[in-house]
C-alpha cells in the first residue's frame, strides 16, 4: 500500500492526524458531519487514497464510543430501512473505487454534500420538524423512496471517501428526528456499516499492517473528543445542532471540490 508508516510522520504531520482522530471522537457524540473536516486533514497529510483506510479503524473507535453512549436512543425501523440500500451503495462504491482517481472521488463526494445540505435546508424551510415515528415516511411510497436514495448515497460516499456522515445527516434531519435520536441512530448504523466496510478496504489494499499500526497510536485521541462531544451536546438546543450539522456538511463539501 502507498501510504506512510508512523515513523515516517513528522511532529506536525503527527500532531494533525491526532487533531482529526479527537475531532472524530467529537463529531461522533455531538455534530456528526464534523468529521469531514477530519477527513480532509488525512487526506492532506497521508496519499488520498490510502487515508481512506487509515481513517476508517478510527472512525469505528468513535462508533463503538457513540453507541455505548446513545445506544438507549437508537430507532430500529430507520436502520433496518436504511440497510439494503445502503448495501448497494458500498458495492457500487468499492467498483468506483477500482477505478476512480482522487480528483474524480472528491469532486463527486463534494458535490453530493452540497447538493444534500441544499435539498434539506430547502425541505426544513417548508415544513416544521416534528416526531420521526410520525415524519419519518414509513407508509408513503414517497418516503420509501427517499429512504432507498439516501441510503445508496450514504453507502456510496462512506465507502468511497468516508463521507457517508453528512449524507446521513441530511436525512435524520430531513425525518425530522430530534437531537438524542438522531445521535443513537447515526451510532448503530454507522458502527455496522463501517465494520462491514473493513473486508472491502482491505481486499483494495486500504487496510494493511502498517497502516493499523498508525491507527493503533491515533486512537487514543478519539477518546477525550468522545467526552468532549458528550458534554457540549447537552449544551447544544435543537435549533442550533441542526444548524450545526447542515454547517458541517457544507463545510466539509466545499473542502472536498476546493481541495
Amino acid at each position: 500500500m502507498d501510504t506512510m508508516t508512523l515513523w515516517h510522520l513528522t511532529g506536525w504531520e503527527f500532531a494533525a492526524l491526532a487533531f482529526a482522530a479527537l475531532l472524530v471522537g467529537f463529531s461522533k457524540t455531538a455534530v456528526s458531519g464534523a468529521n469531514t473536516v477530519s477527513l480532509a486533514i488525512f487526506a492532506a497529510v497521508l496519499p488520498a487514497r490510502a487515508s481512506t483506510g487509515i481513517l476508517l479503524p478510527v472512525l469505528i473507535a468513535g462508533d463503538v464510543l457513540a453507541v455505548l453512549t446513545y445506544r438507549r436512543h437508537a430507532h430500529w425501523p430507520t436502520l433496518w430501512r436504511l440497510f439494503p440500500a445502503v448495501g448497494v451503495g458500498v458495492a457500487v462504491g468499492t467498483l468506483f473505487l477500482v477505478w476512480a482517481d482522487d480528483a474524480i472521488v472528491r469532486t463527486s463526494i463534494g458535490v453530493i454534500l452540497l447538493l444534500m445540505a441544499g435539498v434539506t435546508v430547502w425541505r426544513r424551510r417548508r415544513a416544521d420538524a416534528s416526531d420521526p415515528a410520525a415524519d419519518d415516511g414509513t407508509a408513503s411510497r414517497a418516503g420509501r423512496v427517499k429512504a432507498r436514495s439516501y441510503g445508496v448515497l450514504g453507502g456510496f460516499t462512506t465507502m468511497v471517501a468516508n463521507a457517508g456522515g453528512p449524507v446521513m445527516s441530511m436525512y435524520l434531519l430531513s425525518a425530522g428526528f430530534r437531537k438524542l435520536g438522531f445521535l443513537g441512530t447515526s451510532a448503530f448504523f454507522f458502527l455496522i456499516v463501517n465494520v462491514s466496510k473493513v473486508p472491502f478496504s482491505a481486499g483494495l489494499g486500504l487496510i494493511d499492517g502498517r497502516s493499523l499500526l498508525l491507527d493503533a497510536a491515533l486512537v487514543v485521541f478519539v477518546v477525550p473528543g468522545a467526552f468532549l462531544g458528550k458534554w457540549a451536546v447537552t449544551r447544544i438546543n435543537q435549533r442550533l445542532f441542526e444548524r450545526l450539522v447542515i454547517a458541517a456538511t457544507i463545510v466539509g463539501g466545499l473542502q472536498l471540490l476546493l481541495a
